[in-house]
């Protein structure tokens, strides 16, 4: 009952912020900053249940720079980003002890590619033509994903996915996972055809590619969402921990809750923009 409203709570708070006018693309951002700190946080906790002590205003402060930087020179991202690392790894050669200093840097420096330069291709998203469409994608096809898996693999799961890092997963709830992405794939393929056709609407816009495209695509975003959700559970496991925070009632903490996003959100825009270009 927690996670459900904590959903009925968060979801629509999302909407809101994902389809605000072209002009508030500023809020979309320092909202998704403030998410990528919320998780860099949690992340830098887990960090240190291993021995390292990375800076945690120093990374946070970084990855609140290069969502700053995305927003004003979203072109120069690959530079900043590398000015941002190389300055975290002098901030822990002189800050850390020296016997910390190689476990402080790569812990720091890796925060901020893992929770930062992972989301900030979310307002690069929000900023295309079809920018609220492509992040509502995005969200739907990786939140059915994540339901149907949890609950068919509940229920009908017998064959363990990934018992050394993810005892509760298993095979079925991963194949329902790709289902219930394609699901919602086509039913936003629906309900934008349906809205284009009544009201000429352009809340949701996905007339610009054939049907196939959009669910090719469900399927590449929800196989990023289920590794990205392995990988975080990875790290919980190496730090000893079973959840990330506690933030979040039923959910744990908001790295447990975003952490298929971490890839989903990356593999999207990639694709999208090797799309462009072939």
């Amino acid at each position: 009952m927690k996670r459900v409203l904590t959903a009925v709570v968060l979801i629509p708070v999302v909407l809101f912020v994902v389809f605000l006018g072209p002009r508030w693309q500023w809020v979309f951002t320092l909202a998704t900053a403030l998410v990528a700190c919320l998780a860099a946080w949690e992340f830098l906790t887990l960090a240190r249940q291993t021995g390292a002590k990375p800076p945690r205003i120093a990374t946070l402060a970084a990855i609140a720079a290069l969502f700053a930087a995305s927003y004003q020179w979203p072109d120069m991202i690959g530079l900043i980003s590398g000015i941002l690392s190389l300055a975290l790894l002098v901030y822990c050669a002189f800050a850390s002890p020296v016997a910390r200093v190689l476990a402080d840097a790569t812990s720091s420096v890796f925060c901020l590619a893992y929770t930062g330069l992972t989301l900030i291709t979310l307002p690069e998203l929000r900023d295309q033509a079809n920018g609220p469409s492509l992040v509502v994608f995005l969200l739907c096809v990786v939140w059915a994903g994540d339901i149907a898996a949890l609950y068919v693999g509940r229920f009908l799961g017998r064959h363990k996915l990934t018992p050394s890092i993810s005892p509760g997963k298993t095979w079925e709830g991963a194949v329902a996972s790709v289902l219930g992405s394609l699901a919602v794939a086509w039913a936003l393929l629906a309900v934008s055809e349906q809205l284009a056709t009544r009201w000429d609407s352009v809340v949701l816009s996905y007339q610009d590619e054939v049907w196939w495209y959009w669910l090719v695509l469900a399927v590449v975003v929800n196989v990023a969402a289920q590794v990205g959700d392995l990988a975080e559970s990875a790290l919980k496991r190496s730090a000893g921990v079973k959840d990330s925070g506690t933030l979040l009632p039923g959910h744990g903490g908001v790295l447990d809750r975003i952490d298929a996003l971490l890839l989903a959100a990356p593999v999207l825009w990639y694709a999208l923009v090797i799309h462009q270009h072939f």
